[in-house]
């Protein structure tokens, strides 16, 4: 598996969103999205519409339009996003229950490893949601730092 820039981009959008989530500036331009996460509008656009289509997000037209989370950020997890953008999370494909293409399926010493590795990674990833991870981010916000 592996994460790729458009994945990366999401997963901060959607982080993005959800610290605005249920705030008076909910609503944010994908100008403001694509400057603070440091991604090429352009580009960063064809995020958003991937998100939109997948039901993640919403948008609003007009003057004071922008984007904002279709559903609370505790319904969102990080596995969800990285699917809908990067596709299959597995490492290989002889991972897939309904793989038989390998010749060696039953003699394979690699593919218990391989299952191993998906259950892991999916365990994390689909159990991390964005209310999570706006909790990490507020947390160490309030840290205080004093020097003397």
């Amino acid at each position: 598996m592996k994460i790729t820039y458009k994945g990366d981009y999401a997963l901060k959008a959607v982080l993005d969103l959800a610290l605005h989530y249920g705030k008076k500036e909910e609503l944010v331009t994908a100008h403001d999205l694509a400057a603070r996460i440091d991604a090429p509008v352009k580009f960063f656009e064809q995020v958003l519409m991937e998100l939109k289509k997948g039901g993640v997000i919403q948008s609003k037209r007009g003057n004071e339009g922008g984007y904002l989370l279709s559903k609370a950020p505790s319904q969102i997890t990080v596995g969800e996003v990285l699917r809908l953008i990067d596709g299959p999370i597995e490492p290989i494909a002889c991972v897939k229950e309904c793989y038989t293409e390998c010749v060696n399926m039953d003699g394979c010493v690699f593919k218990s490893i391989w299952q191993r590795v998906y259950k892991a990674t999916t365990d994390i990833i689909d159990h991390i949601t964005f209310e999570d991870l706006v909790s990490q981010v507020n947390s160490k916000q309030n840290i205080l730092t004093y020097s003397i």
